[in-house]
């Protein structure tokens, strides 16, 4: 087994402060101070040192965490080999996600894995992409649903992690129920050229996106509003002020007067979201089960939705 407290080194490491550490792995301040003390005198090596009113990692402790990576990734083989020999599931599962993946994919996927699997506590955590990655490092979850490319992490070049493709989530035109493409099949932005547009703000990966999108249409659309939650831009929509971008798997369901239309064209965009699991822990039985589980609901997702 791991030594508890070589984990928690790893999650100072991912995220940088005590403060930080407790939050992620669930220990009190104290108690994880108390652990990387006790790791750094059974080693006999000094790991971290004071670095104004924190802490930072010598070059031994930032060497240590480093080649960790190779030893968790073996450890997480032979818990899943093991967990496999003997037909047996985890005692807890965790799961995590933002908050798109959490409603439309994870949900389910708790109650599946709840009804499949009463001898295992499952459990859910919403989060960013990047606080994902680093609740997979202190073991508070063991699988999480991101959008490629958000957040700190590059998963293809961090050997701590494995990622797995699950969908590429198109982006659909939403429109006033009462506009006259709403009742099309598809529609292009060069079609909505006119269009007053609800955008993500700037600076978000949204509106490089959106922007993206119009450029390689050969159309400036005209922005005039902005909002950070889908629900905001759908709101805004309804009552008639604009037309805004949706992802697939986000629902309009209970939304009044928006109408979801296929993008269609030039500047047809869609957002890559995949799975990311501690390396070697992939054969793991539950999460084999998980990301057939995910992948057969975003299937489903992505053949439905344009008729809610």
């Amino acid at each position: 087994m791991i030594d508890p407290r070589l984990i928690t080194l790893r999650t100072f490491a991912a995220c940088g402060t005590v403060a930080a550490t407790a939050e992620l792995t669930g220990y009190s301040p104290s108690a994880v101070s108390g652990q990387l003390r006790e790791l750094q005198h059974s080693l006999g090596m000094t790991l971290l040192v004071k670095d104004g009113r924190g802490l930072r990692l010598t070059a031994t402790g930032r060497h240590l965490v480093r080649r960790s990576d190779r030893l968790i990734a073996e450890w997480e083989e032979i818990r899943a080999s093991s967990l496999s020999a003997g037909d047996q599931s985890p005692s807890h599962f965790g799961i995590g996600g933002f908050s798109t993946a959490s409603s439309n994919l994870l949900a389910p996927l708790a109650a599946h894995l709840g009804s499949a699997h009463p001898e295992t506590a499952v459990h859910v955590i919403e989060a960013s992409p990047t606080r994902c990655f680093e609740l997979l490092v202190a073991e508070r979850i063991d699988l999480a649903v991101v959008v490629s490319m958000q957040g700190d992490v590059q998963v293809e070049d961090d050997p701590r992690f494995e990622k797995i493709d699950l969908l590429d989530d198109p982006l659909d035109v939403m429109v006033p129920s009462d506009h006259p493409v709403a009742e099309l099949e598809s529609v292009s932005l060069a079609d909505l050229a006119g269009e007053d547009w609800i955008a993500a703000v700037p600076g978000s990966s949204y509106h490089a996106m959106f922007i993206a999108a119009f450029t390689a249409a050969g159309v400036t659309p005209t922005i005039s509003h902005e909002s950070v939650e889908w629900e905001t831009s759908a709101a805004l929509v309804g009552v008639g002020v604009g037309v805004s971008l949706l992802p697939r798997l986000v629902s309009l369901a209970g939304e009044d007067n928006v109408t979801r239309v296929r993008l269609s064209g030039t500047g047809r965009l869609s957002r890559k979201i995949i799975a990311a699991v501690r390396a070697g822990s992939r054969s793991s039985p539950l999460i084999r089960e998980s990301l057939r589980h995910l992948k057969s609901t975003s299937q489903h997702i992505l053949a439905t939705r344009l008729g809610e």
